[in-house]
C-alpha cells in the first residue's frame, strides 16, 4: 500500500515516524508539507518526499492530512489545486486535522461527488501520544472505508473507534477538547488553592492521581506548574483556543449555553494575552493567580 501523508507539524511528525516504523516492508509512505526542509528532513529517515499535492495525491491509496487549522484544511482537501481535485475513486481521503463540523461534511459531500471515500478522523494524545503511537483517533465516515483504513489507523494509535455518519469523529473532537479546556482551568485552579493553602504540590499530585479529583490535565499540567516551565509549549495554548472558538460556533449554532466552557475560553484568552512565548494550556494558572493578586 503507498500511504501518503500531509503535515509534519508537532503532531504529524511523531505519526509519521509510527507509520515508518510499523508499517512493514510491503507499503511505503510519501509525505508532504509546505516546508521542502521537513520533507527532507522525512526522507531521511526512509520516507518518499513528494513536493506537491498532486504529487502526492497520485502517488497514494491512502491519504492523510493533520493540518493546523480550517482555512488550511479547506484549502488543501477543497481548493482548485487540492487534494479531492486530484484524486479518484480507488482512494481513500483522511482528515487527522480539527476543524468545524461542516468543514467534515463539506469535504465528505464533495468527495462523494468523484466517489471518493472521505472519513474525519481527529486524535487526541498530543504530541507525546502521536510520538508514543498512543493516539486516540476517532473516526466519522463511511464504515467499508474506516475498515479498510484501520490498518494504518493502527500503525499510529492505541484506541480507534469508528463514532458514526460523516462529522461525527469532528463532533466528538470537540466534546474532547471541551473538557481538556474546562478540566486545564479547574486543575488550574486547585493548584493555586493548594498551594495557597499551604498543600506541596508535588503531594497534591500524588493524592489526587488516586482520589475523584483525578484527570488527565491534573497529571499532565502538574508537573509544568511545579517547574513552572509555562513556555515555548510543544501543546500550545492557541491550538486550545482555536479549538474553543470551533466549539463556541458549534453551541450558538445549538443554541446551548455552555457556562463552565464559556468561562474557560475567557481565561484561556486571557493567559494567551499575558506575552508569553508559546504558552503551554497548564500557563492558565497563572491567569488564576492575576485575577487572585498572587504575585
Amino acid at each position: 500500500m503507498n500511504i501518503g501523508f500531509i503535515g509534519l507539524g508537532n503532531m504529524g511528525t511523531g505519526m509519521v515516524r509510527n507509520i515508518l516504523k510499523n508499517m512493514g516492508q510491503n507499503n511505503n509512505l510519501n509525505v508532504y508539507t509546505r516546508t521542502k526542509s521537513k520533507i527532507d528532513s522525512m526522507v531521511e529517515e526512509g520516507a518518499t518526499g513528494c513536493y506537491s499535492l498532486k504529487e502526492l495525491t497520485t502517488n497514494s491509496d491512502i491519504i492523510l492530512t493533520c493540518l493546523p487549522n480550517v482555512d488550511t484544511s479547506r484549502d488543501l482537501i477543497l481548493g482548485s489545486d487540492g487534494i479531492i481535485n486530484h484524486a479518484n475513486s480507488n482512494q481513500i481521503l483522511v482528515d487527522h486535522s480539527t476543524v468545524d463540523i461542516k468543514t467534515s461534511q463539506d469535504c465528505s459531500n464533495v468527495a462523494a461527488e468523484k466517489n471518493i471515500s472521505f472519513l474525519d478522523a481527529p486524535i487526541s494524545g498530543g504530541p507525546i501520544g502521536a510520538s508514543e503511537g498512543t493516539l486516540t483517533i476517532m473516526v466519522g465516515g463511511n464504515k467499508t472505508a474506516f475498515e479498510k483504513s484501520s490498518s494504518v489507523f493502527e500503525m499510529m494509535g492505541g484506541k480507534i473507534s469508528h463514532m458514526g455518519k460523516s462529522g461525527a469523529g469532528t463532533a466528538m473532537k470537540l466534546v474532547n477538547q471541551l473538557l481538556v479546556s474546562t478540566n486545564t482551568v479547574a486543575a488550574a485552579e486547585a493548584f493555586v488553592l493548594a498551594e495557597q493553602a499551604g498543600v506541596d504540590l508535588n503531594s497534591a499530585i500524588d493524592i489526587l492521581s488516586t482520589s475523584w479529583g483525578q484527570s488527565q490535565m491534573i497529571e499532565r499540567n502538574g508537573p509544568i506548574t511545579v517547574e513552572e516551565n509555562f513556555e515555548n509549549s510543544a501543546a500550545p495554548l492557541r491550538n486550545l483556543i482555536k479549538d474553543l472558538n470551533i466549539l463556541e460556533d458549534l453551541r450558538l449554532q445549538l443554541g446551548l449555553e455552555l457556562p463552565v466552557t464559556q468561562a474557560s475560553s475567557k481565561v484561556a484568552n486571557d493567559t494567551n494575552n499575558m506575552g508569553l512565548t508559546e504558552p503551554d494550556i497548564a500557563a492558565t494558572a497563572l491567569t488564576i493567580k492575576k485575577l487572585s493578586s498572587i504575585e
